[in-house]
């Protein structure tokens, strides 16, 4: 890649996380703690009203649901940010967490297959190829109009495959990886990352299929950059 094309990229990756982060703080204000103070407002309305001890009961439950959908989207927002089973139980675990999450967030279908995966995994692959995962699923589910996906992951050699695949609405292929979407060129520049390799089939009606392969060693740039 020219200096001027890598220069390109890390705007464009910038840009991204910059949309994501604006993302995160408009979901924050706009939909966790204005059903917080929903949660408040009808707690304090309980507290005040004169009723019987089962419209009491019919009313706390009903608080005790919303917490409880509340509780749930801030898992959703904090595995988005940080997965913490990915750090402590692996990259295979973290994949079937966060595949098991998107289907039922979508009410899709996501078949995973994890085979042979190292347990000792540098972290900047682990991380890398976590979120190669979660984009290519995001754009799935988002683009794809697909209801069932497939994913596998697989350490092949002294690499590891990451393939994620849909019977979707698909697209151009080559035009779209020589244009400029914040989503590709954040999954190309992750992949540059720790030297490995992006490619995409795709033909409008026919599916895409995602083929990332991250190959067992040192990547080139520290994690944090990830």
């Amino acid at each position: 890649m020219g200096e001027q094309a890598r220069s390109i990229a890390s705007r464009k990756l910038i840009e991204a996380h910059e949309k994501e982060r604006t993302w995160i703080a408009r979901e924050l204000h706009d939909d966790i703690i204005q059903r917080l103070c929903l949660i408040v407002m009808n707690l304090g309305n309980l507290q005040e009203a004169d009723t019987s001890l089962a419209g009491l009961r019919e009313g706390i439950g009903n608080v005790i649901q919303e917490a409880s959908n509340l509780s749930t989207d801030i898992q959703r927002l904090s595995h988005r940010l940080h997965s913490s089973k990915l750090q402590h139980l692996g990259l295979a675990a973290a994949a079937a967490a966060h595949c098991r999450e998107v289907a039922d967030q979508h009410k899709v279908h996501i078949e995973l297959r994890a085979d042979n995966i190292p347990g000792d995994l540098s972290p900047d692959i682990a991380l890398s190829i976590f979120r190669l995962l979660q984009e290519a699923l995001q754009n799935a589910v988002k683009h794809s109009g697909s209801p069932r996906f497939d994913v596998l992951l697989n350490h092949v050699s002294t690499e590891i495959h990451l393939t994620v695949r849909d019977s979707g609405r698909g697209f151009d292929a080559a035009q779209a990886m020589k244009g400029h979407g914040l989503g590709l060129t954040s999954m190309n520049e992750r992949v540059a990352l720790v030297n490995g390799e992006l490619s995409i089939e795709s033909q409008p009606q026919k599916g895409t299929t995602v083929y990332v392969r991250v190959p067992l060693r040192s990547p080139t740039k520290p994690a944090h950059q990830l």
